[in-house]
């Protein structure tokens, strides 16, 4: 029989993950204003009146995409991250979404919006 989460220790997963969702927005946000707002020239530093290079353009492209998929990561982690609060709110947060045991509090500190165990997780990797 899984041994629940005491209302402290959901507390604290709470406050860990809320936390962790602050600095994933922070990170969105200090992506989006050091790349995806900035002109090709305020980005290149490029002040004079010359039009910009060919392999400029296409490095700035080029570090714009990746941007846009670091961005995209942290969306998709702004997700598990509501959805591990869901599961508080549920009561099913700490049970591995695969086997239903308990997931290790050690794990559950390390990454406080895992669905999986770490066995199961591990099978996830491999298949």
């Amino acid at each position: 029989m899984r041994k629940k989460l005491t209302k402290k220790e959901l507390k604290y997963f709470k406050e860990l993950i809320l936390e962790k969702k602050n600095q994933v927005w922070e990170e969105i946000d200090k992506i989006s204003e050091d790349t995806l707002k900035k002109s090709q020239k305020d980005a290149a530093g490029d002040i004079s009146g010359y039009t910009l290079h060919m392999a400029d353009l296409a490095t700035d492209a080029y570090d714009r995409e990746f941007s846009l998929g670091l961005v995209t990561n942290e969306h998709r982690l702004l997700y598990e991250i509501d959805d591990a609060l869901k599961r508080i709110e549920e009561s099913t947060y700490g049970i591995c979404e695969d086997c239903s045991k308990p997931i290790s509090k050690s794990r559950l500190k390390a990454i406080p919006y895992t669905r999986f165990c770490l066995r199961c997780q591990k099978e996830k990797e491999k298949g």
